[in-house]
């Protein structure tokens, strides 16, 4: 992809958990080694797990000694296993505990994620650019221009823009089973990003990578609803099944179809294709914006021909 920032990063899972009186580290086991080696062996990959937060926030805010002990079972984990730093999931977790609501411990929050990106900037990368650990930060994209208290906003990027190297934004699952849809309408793509950098379309767009889903839906239209994830595999064996006619829908920027089910229930499914892809790379690099793909596995092969 000639203009865009794009990281490479594994999908292996790690959880930092309560364990009595204890905070742990767990899911060392879900690396895959040998693909990482192989990985490295070919180019200069950076490899960062991605790191969920799971110790309960009132307990890891409000205690100084809990959060230096995840900074440094985060540390030792890069160290032990050769990572290069870490993608980071708490926002949407504190969010869902209601800590956020709380001005200090929403100040504490944000101080949290600038000391751990401090501390894997301090910490020597045999690969890399900047010859240090990276910290990726994933955030949600504000449901209004409104923003409320756990909202991550402008503001928020701004103030963590130097200790996080890059901040995974989730543009995807716009619609849901009680609201059938296009998964990631690009009217909704461009003024998430417009909210977070303005008009601009300069400064921090380098550190923000677009979230870009490989993987559809299945929406029941009736009797109550209902959806489930749509990944290649499941896509091809639908349009074998059913043979229906693939639509482009304008206003979002993406194809679906329509298809009966044994039981003559009506469903509509929406999955990414070249052209919708294609559409979201384009709106990323007119910003200057990365990109963040959820998950390539999930897509079909040819997607990767894009990037």
């Amino acid at each position: 992809m000639n203009n865009l920032n794009v990281w490479s990063l594994t999908m292996s899972l790690l959880h930092i958990a309560s364990q009595g009186s204890k905070i742990v580290l767990e899911g060392r086991h879900n690396a895959d080694i040998g693909w990482i080696s192989e990985l490295r062996r070919r180019g200069n990959t950076q490899v960062l797990p991605r790191v969920v937060i799971e110790v309960l926030p009132k307990d890891l805010l409000r205690k100084k000694k809990q959060m230096d002990k995840v900074i440094d079972l985060i540390l030792n984990e890069c160290r032990d296993m050769d990572y290069d730093g870490i993608v980071l999931e708490s926002w949407s977790r504190w969010a869902a505990h209601g800590v956020l609501h709380d001005a200090s411990l929403r100040y504490t929050a944000l101080l949290f994620v600038k000391q751990l990106g401090e501390a894997l900037h301090n910490v020597e990368s045999k690969r890399g650019i900047d010859k240090h650990m990276q910290l990726v930060y994933v955030i949600g994209p504000p449901r209004s221009e409104k923003l409320q208290e756990y909202d991550f906003g402008p503001k928020d990027l701004r103030t963590l823009s130097e200790a996080v190297d890059g901040f995974s934004l989730m543009t995807y699952d716009f619609s849901s089973p009680s609201n059938p849809g296009p998964n990631a309408p690009l009217q909704w793509i461009r003024s998430t990003l417009q909210l977070f950098l303005g008009s601009s379309r300069n400064g921090l767009a380098y550190k923000l990578l677009l979230g870009i889903n490989f993987y559809g839906y299945d929406y029941l239209l009736s009797e109550g609803g209902g959806a489930q994830a749509v990944t290649g595999r499941d896509y091809l064996a639908l349009l074998k099944q059913h043979g229906p006619s693939i639509r482009w829908e304008k206003e979002s920027a993406e194809h679906y179809f329509l298809y009966s089910d044994i039981q003559h229930r009506q469903h509509v499914v929406f999955y990414p294709s070249l052209m919708s892809i294609s559409k979201r790379l384009e709106e990323a690099r007119s910003w200057g914006a990365g990109i963040s793909i959820w998950e390539i596995g999930q897509g079909l092969d040819y997607f990767c021909d894009l990037l």
